[in-house]
């Protein structure tokens, strides 16, 4: 009983919308309403408001990480807390994607997964960025660097964590943030994929 309330809380937080919040703090239009209708930092940074993108991402990562160090530091016993912790990541992952406070349709949970990965150790959260930043580097496409890091996540994370509890986990998300780019990546494919801080239209 105790391990659902935890799930539901992780959950209810990853379904709060910072791209929303943002917005709404720096008198932006809905970013559901431009560019690829997603509400997320890649396409709040659209409107050209960088600091919108910058409160939106770390917003969105906070989440992730906040639910995994809620069940590490609150799970009834230790035990719990090593299945517990990447379950609340997933669930406020999912959150994120399908938040009761947008109806169910949210962000592709990008940062979110982030959020989650630093919450299960800070070198797992660093190595992924650091393929997700080159990859944006150099190819200059958020999508692109967001399905390679997605790649990548789950043998990062046998190396930095080792858990079957977290591989699984980060499997799952792995496996649902490429699906949620399957459109991104017919764009890649196709060439008509938008670029890292191209304006909204």
């Amino acid at each position: 009983m105790t391990e659902s309330i935890f799930l539901l809380v992780a959950y209810l937080i990853g379904s709060v919308p910072f791209a929303m919040v943002s917005s709404r703090i720096f008198g932006l239009a809905d970013p559901r309403s431009y560019g690829s209708g997603n509400p997320g930092a890649t396409n709040v940074l659209r409107s050209g408001n960088k600091k919108a993108a910058i409160v939106t991402l770390i917003g969105d990562a906070f989440k992730g990480w906040l639910a995994v160090w809620l069940a590490m530091h609150l799970a009834p016993s230790a035990d719990a807390a090593r299945w517990l912790a990447p379950a609340c990541g997933l669930a406020a992952f999912i959150g994120h994607l399908f938040p009761v406070t947008l109806g169910f349709k949210g962000g592709k949970g990008v940062a979110t997964a982030l959020g989650v990965l630093a919450g299960l150790a800070g070198s797992l959260a660093l190595a992924t960025a650091g393929i997700w930043l080159l990859t944006a580097y150099v190819s200059r496409y958020s999508s692109a660097a967001a399905l390679a890091a997605a790649v990548a996540a789950p043998l990062l994370t046998h190396w930095f964590v080792g858990t079957p509890e977290a591989g699984a986990v980060i499997i799952v998300m792995a496996i649902m943030l490429v699906w949620k780019h399957r459109d991104n990546l017919r764009r890649l494919l196709a060439g008509t994929e938008s670029r890292i801080g191209s304006k909204k239209q």
